[in-house]
């Protein structure tokens, strides 16, 4: 088997339910603290070994590319001014991994983007990354992932429990053994048996929700090819997993915890909030802040 050493970051949406804020610049730029929510994302992928990562872009997307690249300018003026934790800090962007860019057309759907990679990606196992996606677990559910890959040489895909009634917003998945963790935290590994798109509630297979990260061998382009539009007129990924059921072993890899959707307004406040708790320079002075504003507010 072919180690797994190539991400695949979609960034190709208009992020319409940030705007004003996306009118001029991606969703994936919006900061999480003090970083660009795109950053965590590819900070994940090299914690997790992946040195070679494409990042599916779209009309003004060209900060996603700056952002990653050298600035010259900038550094000249940090060294001359002696900051150099923020000079390491910018130089350390564009040596993180080898990154490379290509823009998918039309927004035709996830499906279609991941199929825009085909030439990048060629014959070898990759992982998709969700680029509004922030994982905070220090990459451990991915990392299970390629283990899980390495055992078993099949696909993977990230899954989460969530609420019956919440369902209808995932691709959803039924399992062998549904019962997830036992434990809350534990992470688990499950054969797929079935895969579905935003269901209805009522016709959902599980509460097994399909979230942000996923592990193809190459067989999914083969399948992405051959998919007419599906829910909401897009080219469904969750479709072409489906497919792929067909073919060979597809496994969920089960998690509890350390997930933001920073694309949901009251997710990117909450990852804003835990993020910044976890700084040790920003700890206690926003422990002050919040507590002030709890007492201001009355809360218990």
């Amino acid at each position: 088997m072919k180690k797994v050493t190539k991400a695949v970051i979609p960034a190709a949406g208009l992020g319409t339910r940030f705007l004003p804020a996306t009118k001029a610049q991606p969703k994936e730029m919006l900061p999480v603290v003090d970083r660009p929510a795109i950053q965590y994302v590819v900070e994940e992928a090299v914690r997790a070994g992946l040195d070679d990562i494409l990042i599916i872009t779209g009309r003004s997307k060209r900060s996603l590319e700056d952002h990653f690249d050298r600035n010259f300018e900038l550094e000249y003026h940090l060294r001359a001014k002696g900051k150099d934790d923020e000079l390491a800090d910018v130089v350390e962007l564009a040596d993180l991994a080898d990154i490379h860019y290509v823009r998918q057309g039309e927004p035709l759907g996830l499906g279609h983007a991941v199929s825009v990679a085909r030439k990048h990606v060629g014959d070898d196992p990759f992982v998709v990354m969700l680029g509004d996606d922030i994982m905070v677990d220090d990459a451990t559910v991915l990392s299970g992932m390629i283990d899980t890959y390495g055992e078993t040489g099949s696909s993977v895909v990230a899954l989460m429990e969530v609420p019956h009634e919440d369902i209808g917003s995932y691709g959803c998945a039924a399992v062998e053994d549904s019962a997830g963790p036992d434990d809350g935290s534990a992470d688990r590994v499950r054969r797929i048996t079935d895969i579905v798109e935003k269901p209805q509630p009522a016709d959902a297979p599980s509460n097994l929700a399909v979230m942000g990260r996923y592990l193809f061998t190459p067989t999914i382009f083969e399948k992405i090819e051959k998919l007419e539009p599906g829910v909401g007129g897009e080219i469904q990924l969750t479709d072409a997993i489906s497919d792929l059921l067909t073919d060979e072993a597809v496994y969920g890899y089960v998690f509890s915890r350390g997930r933001f959707d920073i694309g949901k307004k009251i997710d990117y406040l909450r990852a804003t909030v835990e993020l910044a708790l976890q700084r040790d320079d920003l700890r206690e002075d926003f422990l002050a802040v919040l507590r002030d504003v709890a007492t201001r507010e009355d809360l218990t």
